[in-house]
């Protein structure tokens, strides 16, 4: 496989040296549950663990447990109302329906049992990530249970609560200059995309199916408004997308965007959902095609996060993330997986890497080709050169300027 990009210069080396790394992880996280057949099975982080543990990768790693993000940490981004809300959130006393349709707490984001603990644990685990990098203590820092990059800051959305990518960023803002924020989900980031949309100090870039798909959102032509243009992309794919075609776009659109946007850090949402057979997507990409997404990124050298994400054939979702986690140690698992409380699950091959479909890859050559160059054209236009220096770091007052902007634009549009 290809090693990666033009790697940027660290004190951690080369592509294929070791990294420090820490992993966020809760006990607890298991056992949330959004109600009977809703696809959103917060256990799929409890089997990623337990393959974690069993494949050794633990013993490479520092295993943190998150603190709680509290009501401060929370409206960093998040409305007053909203986080009062969720904080009352009972599903024993569902007695204000005005404000279940106000916050679209609905069928897709049911209010079930210790809800507002859930997003206090995955979202302090995302912002205890970016803390982590922040300090210099790691070099990679994870976190399966976060990357919920569909909420707003007034509402809920897409099975996402709370949007703990933004407040990740936020945190990320306070000791970086740029950040830049990857989305292999196969739904739009639109959440994040519109906190950020008018900044030039965060870059999005989503690969997501387009056209009758939730959440709508993700058109080429979206790219940003104000300084923010041209700091939005958004790269819409066909069903049946494969690895040759996936990578196809996405490591030269990344190689441009790394050499011309030169991120300080970089968050990599590793939605689950584009792998071949998901329960609710109709991608077609292999465990290792998507790791190879996470290889790439590693390669330039930079403070990098791991997010989760969608994903809803668990069994796969399991897969494809222990899997990433030996490509941020370095480490080729092995495919047969080993015995576990969870080994059912993975029956009848018991393997790490599973045969994609022989569906059809509705994406063509030619319109590939008509959206890398649409992307890097855009790419050509940013303003800021490489070597330019911000004058000093951001204060909180530049922080909560770039939310203002974003929700007045949210609300203009």
């Amino acid at each position: 496989m290809d090693g990666g990009g033009n790697s940027l210069p660290s004190v951690a080396g080369a592509a294929a040296t070791k990294r420090r790394v820490c992993y966020f992880y809760d006990s607890e996280v298991g056992n949330y549950y959004y109600g009977q057949g809703h696809p959103m099975k917060p256990h799929r982080i409890r089997m990623t663990h337990a393959l974690l543990e069993r494949y050794g990768l633990l013993g490479g790693m520092r295993v943190l447990r998150p603190s709680p993000a509290d009501d401060r940490i929370l409206r960093r981004f998040h409305a007053d109302d909203y986080v009062a809300f969720l904080r009352s959130a009972n599903p024993e006393a569902l007695s204000d329906p005005g404000a279940l349709r106000r916050f679209n707490v609905c069928d897709d984001c049911p209010v079930f049992d210790r809800l507002y603990e859930f997003c206090q644990v995955y979202a302090g685990a995302s912002v205890g990530a970016a803390k982590e990098l922040n300090r210099g203590h790691a070099d990679i820092a994870i976190n399966w249970s976060g990357g919920l990059h569909h909420a707003k800051r007034c509402e809920a959305s897409g099975f996402c609560y709370v949007n703990d990518i933004v407040l990740a960023i936020l945190t990320l803002l306070e000791h970086h200059d740029r950040v830049l924020y990857v989305d292999i989900d196969i739904h739009h980031g639109d959440g994040v995309e519109e906190a950020f949309y008018t900044t030039d100090r965060v870059m999005t870039v989503s690969f997501h199916k387009f056209g009758d798909y939730f959440p709508g959102t993700g058109d080429i032509r979206d790219i940003g408004y104000g300084k923010g243009k041209y700091y939005a992309l958004n790269v819409p794919l066909d069903d049946g997308i494969d690895d040759e075609s996936y990578h196809y776009l996405f490591k030269p659109i990344m190689a441009k965007v790394m050499e011309v946007f030169r991120p300080d850090a970089v968050v990599l949402q590793c939605g689950a959902d584009s792998l071949s057979g998901d329960r609710l997507g109709c991608f077609n990409l292999s465990v290792r095609g998507h790791g190879e997404c996470v290889r790439y990124m590693r390669s330039f050298n930079v403070p990098l996060m791991l997010l989760g994400g969608g994903g809803y054939t668990i069994r796969n979702v399991a897969r494809c993330w222990c899997y990433e986690t030996g490509v941020a140690l370095g480490v080729e698992v092995e495919d047969k997986v080993p015995d576990h409380e969870y080994i059912g699950y993975f029956a009848p091959d018991y393997n790490i890497h599973v045969a994609t479909s022989n569906m059809e890859n509705k994406n063509s050559r030619k319109s590939l080709d008509d959206i890398k160059v649409k992307l890097l054209e855009y790419l050509s236009r940013l303003q800021h050169a490489p070597g330019v220096q911000f004058q000093e770091r951001p204060t909180d007052m530049d922080l909560e300027e770039v939310l203002f902007f974003s929700q007045c634009f949210q609300l203009a549009v």
